[in-house]
């Protein structure tokens, strides 16, 4: 199966009224794509949007088939999951445990064979698979709701600010494996505030200030730009 692509147009989305987002059009292609933009732009409102946690105006098409705004059930059935901004494990709970919760729409016999493969591609959860989630450092846990996410069988993965709190080599780690999910197939769609690393793991990119996409374009020509560079990373 081809990977999967998500496109938006006129995307609006906020809170008790106050619009965070304004109309935003944007296209997830396959491979990586990461929204990048300061705190307060309205990149995890864009996320929660799309996976139907937030009300929300516009369109959001995954492969052909609109994602129904509001039903987060409904859009992990059609085949997107989010791996939200700090983790959300259950720390009481052994990995296992959460990464079988993971997969909680699907059949057991699927579910057994995904968490196989979960340990498969995260040989480091195996090893920790009766340790409670909440003893694990950062970046195992951060392992382990990426793993957890991809329980779900999804065709796109919604990563909110997955470097956060994380040492750099674990940061160099975890993206390792994104682009190991993206070359497996599964559309990427990624938050970050880390704008080096995450330009240099990605295909695509955007940047939100506002509620408004400013910018967008080929991550290694984001990276290179005088408006990157100068906005995000320190070089006049």
């Amino acid at each position: 199966m081809s990977a999967s692509t998500l496109t938006v147009r006129a995307l609006s989305a906020g809170y008790h009224g106050f619009q965070v987002l304004q109309g935003l059009d944007l296209d997830v292609l396959p491979g990586i794509t990461v929204v990048l933009g300061p705190n307060g732009a309205g990149k995890t409102t864009l996320l929660k949007a799309l996976a139907g946690l937030l009300p929300r105006a516009g369109e959001a098409v995954l492969d052909g088939v609109a994602l129904p705004p509001g039903e987060a059930t409904a859009c992990v059935r059609q085949g997107l999951a989010l791996v939200a901004e700090g983790r959300q494990l259950f720390p009481q709970m052994t990995v296992t445990e959460n990464l079988e919760l993971g997969g909680w729409l699907t059949p057991a016999r699927l579910r057994s064979e995904r968490l196989a493969r979960a340990f498969e591609d995260f040989p480091r959860l195996r090893e920790r698979a009766r340790q409670l989630a909440g003893t694990m450092s950062g970046g195992e846990q951060q392992m382990v709701a990426v793993a957890r996410a991809m329980m779900s069988g999804p065709r796109l993965l919604m990563l909110d600010e997955p470097s956060l709190g994380l040492a750099p080599r674990m940061v160099d780690e975890l993206l390792a494996i994104v682009r190991r999910i993206a070359a497996q197939g599964v559309t990427v769609l990624m938050v970050e505030q880390n704008v080096r690393k995450a330009l240099q793991s990605a295909d695509r990119g955007y940047v939100l200030e506002r509620g408004r996409i400013v910018a967008s374009g080929d991550a290694q020509t984001l990276l290179h730009s005088d408006v990157i560079r100068q906005a995000y990373l320190g070089v006049a």
